[in-house]
């Protein structure tokens, strides 16, 4: 890698590598933890609407966060300025702490893994190729069916490196691509609109999006659901069976269950699983794990943003409550190990624990056989926006794709359905897992306490009895 296009060298194009090693160990000697965040990022992005390009954004920036911990409190700062004079001028926040006479906390675990490339993924096409790619999604997907009324494709992609720190001297560093695909469809017939879309991505290059396969699937399967929906019957209400189909509706998951399995909420007790570790807290064979070591995967890191490494972690393991996802200031007053989900937006946040791809492991069960058993009820195959709130585990999901099912047939596609209920609850009436785990296709976006950050969901086939259905019929 080149001077010219390595990240790196811009992280310290006014900031001698050595005085800010000497900066962070001056700064952060009173602390308890903490460190010096160097990043700088790339970021474009593409929609192509109505037959013609509507936007076309391109954006550089960098920065860093400085972050002292003692004891539960933190103070952070940051700015956009990388050099000497601006870190020693935030440093200045960190006086506000209490000093400590406590030993530093022990850096994280060393590793060399790379779990997606170092290159960067704007800069090996052309603009003119991206645009064209975005044209031709428009005229493919307008030429599949005459009611396709309404075509957005959507193009972005990312590039980030980021330099962490320590006042010990520990130095971490990763160069994070990430890109994305959307395709949204409205379909129109007899005055009737409704909408389908699909996206796809994760951490490597364009290339993969100028498949013609992989960009192909994506406009078949935004435009079956566009039709789909177009035939869609009021959805029932009240408390149903539900059959929730693999892959991206483990989004579920990570809202209802997910989020309770956070280090911070589950340290102030305020989440529904607080204090339950070695309890029982889901139906027998469920198994939910987070995994940010995937290759390639969005929601991967090779380390996490306080240079953690990223690793499996067992959540729930047949039902059992394992363990929590944990950065490493609520690990240390919790008394356990980091887990590598230490995560921030970008060098303005300060981090905190965040699922990186968080899914639900495959079972025994047929799908079809899981089908059968279903007497009247709902089988939702996507999920549109949700809510949760942490202390009670209670969620609201809109379905974007979902069907009314009668003694074992699909019968009609429905439109309007919510699914209503609390995750420590649904864990318990799962009565199948399928055997078709799947991870989502890449397009996870989760947020938390402000901060957005990309995220992998994924699950089974599940069976659950009694969830409450929020309908229009």
């Amino acid at each position: 890698m080149t001077p010219a296009n390595d990240p790196h060298a811009l992280l310290y194009n006014q900031l001698d590598p050595e005085e800010a090693k000497a900066l962070t160990a001056r700064l952060l000697a009173p602390c308890d933890d903490g460190e010096l965040y160097l990043q700088f990022m790339a970021t474009e992005s593409f929609a192509f609407d109505d037959g013609r390009l509507k936007t076309a954004d391109y954006s550089r920036d960098s920065g860093f966060g400085l972050r002292g911990v003692s004891g539960e409190t933190t103070g952070f700062a940051h700015a956009n300025e990388i050099s000497a004079a601006a870190i020693a001028r935030a440093g200045e926040t960190l006086q506000l702490l209490d000093a400590t006479k406590s030993p530093h906390s022990a850096p994280p675990e060393r590793t060399n893994r790379h779990l997606y490339t170092d290159a960067s993924p704007l800069d090996l096409v052309p603009f003119a190729e991206k645009v064209a790619l975005l044209e031709k999604i428009d005229a493919v997907a307008r030429a599949k069916d005459p009611r396709v009324a309404q075509v957005t494709a959507g193009m972005s992609a990312s590039w980030s490196a980021i330099d962490i720190i320590r006042a010990d001297g520990f130095t971490a560093r990763d160069i994070r691509p990430l890109v994305r695909l959307n395709v949204s469809i409205v379909a129109e017939a007899n005055g009737r609109r409704e909408t389908g879309s699909f996206g796809f991505g994760g951490r490597y290059l364009y290339d993969t999006l100028f498949d013609e396969g992989r960009w192909m699937n994506a406009v078949d399967e935004a435009v079956r659901q566009a039709l789909v929906n177009l035939e869609s019957i009021e959805a029932p209400a009240g408390e149903k069976t539900v059959l929730l189909g693999p892959g991206w509706p483990g989004v579920l998951l990570h809202e209802a269950v997910g989020h309770g399995l956070e280090g911070d909420f589950n340290r102030k007790g305020t989440s529904a699983f607080s204090g339950r570790i070695g309890e029982r807290v889901a139906a027998p064979g469920v198994t939910v794990i987070d995994d940010g070591s995937i290759a390639n995967r969005r929601g991967s890191l090779s380390i996490d943003d306080e240079g953690t490494p990223t690793r499996e972690t067992v959540l729930i393991e047949d039902g059992i409550l394992k363990g929590y996802m944990q950065d490493r200031l609520n690990a240390r007053l919790m008394g356990v190990e980091a887990t590598g989900n230490g995560r921030r937006q970008s060098y303005e946040h300060a981090p905190m624990p965040r699922m990186t791809n968080t899914f639900m492991q495959s079972g025994t069960d047929d799908p079809e056989e899981l089908l059968s058993r279903m007497d009247d009820g709902i089988y939702a195959t996507s999920f549109g926006g949700g809510q949760v709130d942490i202390v009670s585990g209670k969620f609201v999901f809109a379905c974007t794709e979902a069907y009314k099912v009668e003694k074992g047939k699909v019968i009609a596609p429905i439109k309007g359905a919510t699914l209503i209920g609390d995750g420590p609850t649904v864990l318990t009436k799962v009565r199948g897992i399928g055997n078709d785990m799947a991870l989502d296709e890449g397009i996870g976006v989760c947020g938390k306490g402000g901060q957005s950050v990309p995220a992998g969901v994924g699950q089974p086939t599940l069976l659950i009895d009694g969830i409450t259905v929020g309908g229009t019929a």
